[in-house]
């Protein structure tokens, strides 16, 4: 068995996540500190969108955008002669923006259950916004925060149209574990398949215990 879609998948969604956490966070705290309530559902309404566009079509829009004609893309290649499109980096690119909803709703929906309380005693206190963030409210949210990293990591490992749309399936380059799959089966190689989603699921069922794990200590926090 090709070991190599495993490697890719991993290192795809590790580098995905650490930018999906910190994009995701920001965004969220952003969202949930503003207080026009029309723009913060056009926001919300925005950056939920990959969550329930079909892949295959948050694919395209990359491909529109990244693509060598694209604005990006373009530019990329002809200032940078970095290609984009149909490369590693676009795997990791797709499971970002495919994953971001994930982040970015449990990021939120974590900050807005921190009890007001505690923000109004830190304030109270003499401190500034920045400090009742790190020291307060994200501390108490971080369970949350934690198991929506989890599951948007296990998203971006199981992405698979957009993927497909923006990074192709280039054997060795960018064909991540679900890509894999998909090719063994279209192949009649039924017994790699079977390897491969077992590897796949194991890894969801991690995840999923480790889901319910955070988010007891969730409902344990004040």
């Amino acid at each position: 068995m090709n070991l190599s879609p495993i490697f890719i998948s991993l290192k795809t969604a590790s580098l995905s996540i650490v930018v999906t956490f910190f994009v995701g966070l920001m965004a969220a705290r952003f969202v949930a500190g503003l207080r026009h309530a029309g723009a913060k559902m056009i926001l919300d309404g925005l950056f939920t969108l990959p969550m329930v566009l079909p892949p295959t079509v948050a694919g395209f829009f990359l491909l529109i955008i990244f693509g060598n004609r694209g604005p990006v893309g373009r530019f990329f290649l002809e200032f940078f002669a970095l290609r984009i499109a149909f490369s590693w980096p676009a795997t990791v690119l797709a499971a970002t923006v495919i994953s971001f909803p994930l982040m970015y709703r449990a990021g939120r929906g974590a900050l807005e259950q921190v009890n007001p309380d505690l923000i109004h005693a830190a304030r109270t206190l003499g401190m500034g916004e920045g400090a009742i963030f790190f020291k307060v409210s994200l501390p108490t949210a971080l369970p949350g925060i934690a198991a929506g990293a989890v599951l948007a990591f296990a998203r971006g490992l199981g992405e698979f149209g957009a993927t497909a749309m923006i990074a192709g399936n280039i054997a060795g380059k960018t064909r991540t574990l679900p890509l894999a799959i998909y090719s063994a089966v279209a192949a009649g190689d039924m017994e790699s398949a079977g390897s491969l989603v077992l590897i796949i699921s194991l890894i969801s069922f991690i995840v999923v215990a480790l889901i319910n794990f955070l988010t007891r200590l969730e409902g344990k926090s004040p």
